[in-house]
C-alpha cells in the first residue's frame, strides 16, 4: 500500500518536473552547466590527490638512486680493499635498495600513465558534455527564432483577415471625415459672404483723418510747411522719367 502511494507520488512529481523542463530547457541548461562544473572541480581535486602521490613516488625513486649509487660505491671500495665481510653487507643491503628501486620505478610508472590517462579522459568528457551543451544551446535558439517567426506569421495571417474586414469601416470614416470638411468649408463661406465691410471702411477712415490731423499738428509745431515736406519727400525721378517726352512735345526733330 506504501509502497504503492510512494510510486505514486513519485509519478507525479516526474510529471510535474517534467513540466517544468519543457517550459524552461534553459533553466535546466543552466543546472546541468553547472553539475558539469562541479563534476570537473570534483574530478580535479581527486586528480591532484593522484598528481600528489606520483611526485611522492618521484621523490621516493630519485632518494633509492642516491642511495643505490652510494651503496654501489662503497662495496666496490671495500672489496678491492679486502674487506668482504663489510664488502658483503653492503651488498646485501645493495640488492635491497635495488629491489625497492625497482618496484618504486614500476609504481611511478603505472601511476604516470595512469595519470594521463585520468587527463586524457577528463578533457575528452569535458569536450563531449560542451558540444552537446552548446548543440542543445543552438537548439533552443533555433526553437525561440522558429516560435517568433510562428508568432509573426500567425500575427499576419490574423491582420489580412482583420485589415480585410476593416475595409467598410475605413470607407465609412472616409466619408464622414468627407462630409465634415465639406460642411466647414461651406460655413466658413457664408461667414466670409455675410461680413459687413461699410464699419471696417469708416472705421479706416477715421484712422486716415486721425493720421493726418497728427501730421499737420507735428508740422506745425516744427514749423514744417506740409507742402515743403511733400514736395521734399517726392522721390527723385530716373533717367528714364527725364528722357521721356512731355505731352507737347512731338519728339526730337519735330515741331509742333
Amino acid at each position: 500500500m506504501f509502497k504503492r502511494i510512494g510510486n505514486l507520488i513519485k509519478g507525479f512529481f516526474g510529471l510535474f518536473i517534467g513540466g517544468l523542463e519543457k517550459r524552461n530547457p534553459e533553466a535546466l541548461l543552466e543546472v546541468e552547466k553547472e553539475n558539469l562544473r562541479k563534476q570537473v572541480s570534483k574530478f580535479n581535486q581527486g586528480l591532484a590527490q593522484h598528481a600528489g602521490l606520483v611526485e611522492q613516488l618521484i621523490t621516493r625513486k630519485k632518494k633509492l638512486q642516491r642511495e643505490e649509487d652510494d651503496l654501489r660505491a662503497k662495496t666496490a671500495a671495500h672489496l678491492k680493499s679486502g674487506n668482504r665481510q663489510l664488502a658483503g653487507q653492503y651488498a646485501l643491503q645493495l640488492k635491497k635498495v635495488d629491489a625497492e628501486h625497482d618496484e618504486v620505478k614500476a609504481q611511478f610508472e603505472s601511476a604516470e600513465s595512469q595519470y594521463k590517462e585520468l587527463i586524457k579522459a577528463r578533457d575528452v568528457s569535458v569536450r563531449e558534455a560542451r558540444a552537446k551543451i552548446d548543440e542543445i544551446s543552438r537548439g533552443i535558439n533555433d526553437v525561440k527564432v522558429q516560435k517568433a517567426a510562428a508568432e509573426l506569421n500567425e500575427m499576419a495571417s490574423g491582420m489580412v483577415t482583420t485589415i480585410g474586414g476593416a475595409g467598410d469601416t475605413l470607407n465609412r470614416l472616409e466619408e464622414i471625415v468627407e462630409e465634415e470638411r465639406t460642411l466647414a468649408a461651406g460655413r466658413n463661406r457664408v461667414a466670409k459672404d455675410s461680413m459687413d465691410l461699410s464699419e471696417i471702411n469708416i472705421k479706416e477712415s477715421e484712422q486716415e483723418a486721425l493720421q493726418d490731423m497728427a501730421l499737420a499738428e507735428f508740422a506745425a509745431d516744427q514749423g514744417i510747411a506740409l507742402d515743403e515736406a511733400d514736395a521734399t519727400s517726392t522721390p527723385p525721378q530716373t533717367d528714364a522719367e527725364e528722357e521721356t517726352p512731355s505731352s507737347g512735345s512731338m519728339g526730337p526733330g519735330i515741331s509742333q
